[in-house]
């Protein structure tokens, strides 16, 4: 049983003045960067997810802008993996599927950014693959959304997707949790 980090989308379109910004953003990429230090202490798998848009109508995550690179809170170190994406789910048209396998990888500890497409989109298909998943809750984040009339304010997005995927597609804990968990490792 071999896990592996997958650190998806934080980067600077999702922060403050970004073109994207998120509600919760900071505080998320602080405990991804907590779960991250974790990872690299142990020596095990990181592998971080990039999103760079393709679509003629994208307003973020262009390619070539500041704003497309990965925050500084989980910046890569050169011997980390990276993966570019094109779409919300990380493992459609990327070579993420066949890496993990490469590797023998069967567990995956996910964290990122959005909750409600990219998060959501990727651990479901991670689950169809087989992996076992443990998603960091309060190492996401996402945004308000609208449909009709009607906003929805960022917690309940990000809690009602958490809600979603906890049980069958994930086990869903916080960085406190996932660390205490591991603890022994550190020993």
């Amino acid at each position: 049983m071999k896990t592996a980090l997958l650190i998806i989308d934080i980067q600077n379109d999702y922060f403050g003045n970004g073109a994207m910004p998120l509600c919760g953003a900071t505080k998320a990429a602080e405990n991804a960067g907590l779960i991250l230090a974790h990872f690299r202490k142990e020596s095990k798998e990181i592998i971080h997810i990039q999103h760079i848009a393709t679509r003629p109508s994208a307003t973020f995550f262009l390619p070539d802008t500041f704003g497309a690179e990965i925050h500084n809170l989980v910046n890569p170190l050169h011997t980390e993996k990276r993966i570019t994406k094109h779409f919300p789910n990380s493992f459609r048209d990327t070579d993420l599927d066949i890496h993990l396998k490469s590797q023998e990888i069967t567990e995956l500890v996910i964290c990122g950014m959005m909750t409600h497409v990219c998060i959501d989109s990727t651990v479901r298909a991670a689950k169809d693959f087989g992996y076992n998943i443990t998603l960091i809750g309060d190492a996401c984040a996402t945004k308000d959304l609208q449909i009709g009339e009607k906003t929805i304010p960022s917690e309940e997005v990000h809690y009602s997707f958490l809600a979603a995927l906890n049980y069958f597609y994930a086990s869903v804990i916080s960085t406190k949790e996932f660390l205490k968990l591991n603890q022994n490792e550190l020993s």
